[in-house]
Formats: structure tokens, C-alpha cells, sequence
């Protein structure tokens, strides 16, 4: 049995970048939604996908917003692309997929808690996505990453080779190099190369030496990287915070009503009608 966890915010930021502009009856955009409905049942009626949830962003800040003034907000993002975010919602629930959409947590946050949850429960746990943060609740070949669009699979031994360290040491690898995408700027100096090379050696920061001549590692610059490791600390270990995930959103389902058993006829065809996808309705899904 496999368990497919679904980052339906990156999914509708994909489908809006990458599916043409399609306008509603009612002259609202909503080309991202008939995107998100394709890819998500293409992934729904697969044979081997038998229980399945979807994560997503009310909003885009979160509690880390509390913790560091420069984290990710919903600042730049198009009118059209956020004026599609509570459609998403309605199309994942019409969907008949188990949805979960955060408010004070992340996406993400929701992922990681359902991954750690119920891996000792089925075969595998398929995150579906290609975020670095979800990285690090990758477990040997029990719990993988998968990037649909590149048709890519991670599992532990893939993601020392992507990024030179292992699971558990992406919180401290993304705090030293910095994540641009949620606001974190990471410590100056500090590249992929750097990083990697003494996380591999040391796995998390507070194990780092603080004198460079301690490492047994090379890397160049190690004096002016030790010495701004030790200057930062506080900062790279707050950065840790925002870029480890949390385990413990509220989730109340069990792994059983996971299991995807067709869309929701009455909200299927209501949403169908409304935005215009009519065609939809002539397929022969499964209804629950």
C-alpha cells in the first residue's frame, strides 16, 4: 500500500505557470484549476494510488512569520494566480481527496506530520513534490520525493547526492546556504559547496567546531566561515527553526479515510458547471 501526499500549493502555481489562460462563464481566470483537476485526477485514477492527501496554503504566511520579519509573505504574487488559491481548495474537495488547508501552518508542515504519521503504516509514503524543505522527511526507501514534472524520484541515497548531505541534515544545509524561496537568507559566505562538505562531516551546526582548525575537512575560506558561524550562531540556528517542519498539525483523519474512493459527485458537477469544465462530466470517474 502506498500513501501519496500531494503539495497542492506548488501544484497550482504549476498549473498556473504552465497551463494556458482559460476564463470561467463568468469571466474569472481559472486555467490553474483545470490544470490542478487534470493532474490530480490523472494521479487519482492510477491504479497504484489507493490513499492519497493534498496540502495547501490558505494563505502564505504562517507562525514563522512571528519568528523572522524577512520570511516568505504573499507579496508579488499575481492577482489572477491568488484570486485562484480558495478555487483550488474547492476543486481539491470536489475532487473527493482528503485536503488539508493551512492557516497558521504550511503545506509542508501538514506533509511532514502525515509522512512521519503513517510510514510504519504502508509500503512506501510518495511526497509529491520537488520542495527542498520536504527533503528532509525522506527516509531511506520507506518515505521518498517525487517531482512529477521532471518524472524524478529521491529516495535517501538520492538526496546525498543532490545535495551533498544527508535527510536529517537539510534544515541545518538550508539555513547555512539560505532557501531564497521562503525569505531565509542563509549566512554570508556560506555556499552549497561549503555546506555540504562540513554537514556531510558533522550532519547538524551545533556539532560544527567552532575553530576551523579543528575541522578535519578541507574547504576553502574555512578561518572566515568558522568565524562567521560562530558571529551568526544565533541567526543559523533560528534559520534551522524556520527550515525544520513541524510534525504536529492537527491532522484528525485516519489512514484509512484517506483511501480515494471516486470525486464528489454533487460538488464535482456543481464546480464543473460554474467554471465552465462541463466536458469533464463526461468521463467515467468513479464516484463516491
Amino acid at each position: 500500500m502506498f500513501l501519496h501526499l500531494l503539495d497542492g500549493t506548488y501544484e497550482l502555481f504549476r498549473s498556473y505557470y504552465g497551463v494556458p489562460p482559460r476564463t470561467a462563464p463568468d469571466g474569472r481566470e481559472v486555467g490553474a484549476i483545470r490544470g490542478i483537476i487534470d493532474s490530480t485526477l490523472a494521479l487519482l485514477t492510477d491504479p497504484d494510488v489507493t490513499h492519497a492527501a493534498v496540502a495547501t496554503d490558505q494563505v502564505i504566511e504562517s507562525f514563522r512569520n512571528d519568528m523572522f520579519e524577512g520570511y516568505k509573505t504573499g507579496a508579488g504574487i499575481e492577482p489572477a494566480l491568488w484570486a485562484q488559491f480558495p478555487l483550488a481548495d474547492r476543486a481539491f474537495r470536489a475532487l473527493g481527496v482528503t485536503l488539508w488547508s493551512m492557516v497558521e501552518f504550511e503545506a509542508d508542515d501538514a506533509i511532514a506530520t502525515a509522512a512521519a504519521r503513517w510510514k510504519d503504516d504502508v509500503d512506501e509514503v510518495v511526497i509529491l513534490t520537488p520542495d527542498k524543505d520536504l527533503m528532509q522527511m525522506v527516509d531511506g526507501h520507506r518515505v521518498v520525493s517525487f517531482n512529477r514534472r521532471e518524472r524524478k524520484r529521491l529516495a535517501e541515497e538520492d538526496v546525498f547526492e543532490k545535495f551533498g548531505v544527508s535527510p536529517k541534515s537539510i534544515p541545518d544545509y538550508l539555513a547555512l546556504v539560505g532557501d531564497t524561496a521562503d525569505g531565509v537568507p542563509g549566512l554570508p559566505g556560506w555556499g552549497a559547496k561549503s555546506a555540504s562538505t562540513i554537514l556531510a562531516r558533522y550532519e547538524h551546526i551545533e556539532a560544527i567546531p567552532s575553530d576551523a582548525d579543528e575541522w578535519d575537512v578541507t574547504v576553502r575560506g574555512a578561518s572566515k566561515l568558522a568565524a562567521t558561524l560562530v558571529e551568526r550562531m544565533d541567526d543559523a540556528l533560528l534559520f534551522r527553526e524556520l527550515t525544520t517542519l513541524r510534525l504536529d498539525v492537527p491532522i484528525t483523519e485516519s489512514l484509512e479515510d484517506l483511501r480515494w474512493i471516486g470525486v464528489d459527485g454533487p460538488r464535482f458537477e456543481e464546480l464543473c458547471v460554474e467554471l465552465g469544465f462541463e466536458n469533464l462530466l463526461e468521463r467515467d470517474l468513479p464516484r463516491r
